[in-house]
């Protein structure tokens, strides 16, 4: 099985990488397209799936993620890569203060265009609490996003990828690619 990733984030495609290594020989493509807006990760995955595809004119993935803080009422949401850049986890983590609830999820949309540019939506939600940074592994909000008791910071790439939205999303498309469907 060969999977083409595209993304201009070198973070996700190491990630996808030793996700599907063993499995499935992936190349990254490190394409610009253009930020999509939308309140739906599925949403967006799929419009940029679209783009990719009609760039490439091959089988391609592409990843978008959204950050949502019940406190801060689902903020930053699929916002988070530019409130990452703007405030920061500093600036999220001032936002919480005086928060009792520090619950938050982050939620991944793969969008998957096969051979026809026929586009499919796989996703994959991990739950969890924001907590002061911790560890150094992962990048983006890993050192503030806290599951069972660890941070994603503080996890190996397999730890992580057993138990992420990311991993499992893409546990889903890898049982779809499986299927032969």
């Amino acid at each position: 099985m060969n999977v083409t990733i595209v993304t201009s984030n070198a973070h996700k495609a190491h990630e996808i990488k030793e996700y599907f290594r063993g499995i499935a020989e992936v190349r990254h493509v490190a394409l610009e397209i253009p930020e999509f807006r939308d309140n739906d990760v599925g949403v967006i995955a799929r419009t940029k799936a679209e783009y990719a595809w009609e760039a490439l004119h091959e089988p391609v993935m592409v990843d978008d993620t959204g950050f949502f803080i019940r406190a801060l009422k689902g903020f930053p949401g699929p916002y988070a890569a530019y409130v990452l850049e703007t405030i920061g986890m500093p600036g999220i983590l001032r936002l919480l203060v005086g928060e009792e609830d520090r619950s938050a999820y982050f939620e991944t949309a793969i969008g998957y265009a096969d051979e026809t540019g026929s586009v499919r939506i796989f996703r994959g939600r991990v739950d969890g609490t924001i907590v002061r940074p911790r560890g150094s592994a992962g990048f983006g909000y890993d050192p503030i996003f806290e599951v069972e008791g660890r941070t994603l910071a503080e996890l190996t790439t397999e730890e992580k990828g057993a138990i992420s939205h990311r991993g499992r999303a893409l546990e889903n498309l890898r049982e779809y690619l499986s299927s032969g469907v």
